[in-house]
């Protein structure tokens, strides 16, 4: 009834996914320094160019700059233990034969 979309993931294996997730961390661990460093670096430069402004200012500027920074780098970290491990591959994309892009002659010209 149901069909199975994937394979055994490598994933799966403990001693993988251990390696894979403390490879990750370890990642997030730079990623959290280097974010820390271009905030400090970012407010220091706003505070020589335009002065005290407002504390809301330089808070609001800390916390965008940090979350957009640890937002990309958690999620191309994900991407990059997604692929490294081999568990994209282990997912069975494979189209039905009956799909428009097999038929040239059903090709939109």
């Amino acid at each position: 009834m149901f069909r199975k979309f994937t394979s055994s993931s490598p994933l799966d294996d403990p001693e993988n996914a251990a390696f894979a997730w403390a490879r990750y961390r370890r990642i997030m661990r730079f990623m959290m320094a280097v974010t820390v460093a271009v905030v400090v670096l970012a407010i220091a430069t706003l505070y020589s160019q335009n002065g005290m402004v407002s504390v809301h200012y330089y808070i609001a500027v800390a916390l965008g700059i940090g979350f957009s920074m640890l937002l990309a780098s958690a999620l191309m970290g994900l991407i990059f233990l997604s692929n490294g491990t081999g568990h994209d591959a282990a997912v069975d994309n494979e189209l039905p034969d009956n799909d428009i892009g097999d038929d040239p002659d059903k090709r939109v010209r």
